[in-house]
């Protein structure tokens, strides 16, 4: 457990997160962080918020091999179909 000082940041008040910690729980500079008070009991945590990488249809489309694909399946008629 480390101990820090709660220090003012314009109307704010700033905590400095020692580097070990930063890495341990892989956040930098910039990292966005989610902030919850716990009730009245005085506990607040902090929880890197994790973004899900955005892939573009070029990228995923490019992951295609002949051993990743899948045969086609046929489902058979469903509904109105003429063919």
């Amino acid at each position: 457990m480390s101990t820090v000082v709660a220090q003012k940041w314009g109307n704010s008040l700033g905590i400095r997160i020692p580097k070990d910690v930063a890495d341990k729980i892989g956040i930098k500079q910039g990292s966005e962080m989610e902030l919850n008070v716990i009730g009245n009991e005085g506990i607040i945590t902090l929880k890197p918020k994790r973004t899900r990488k955005k892939y573009t249809l070029e990228e995923l489309i490019s992951q295609i091999t002949p051993e990743n694909r899948h045969e086609e399946i046929d489902f058979g008629i469903e509904g109105r179909e003429l063919i």
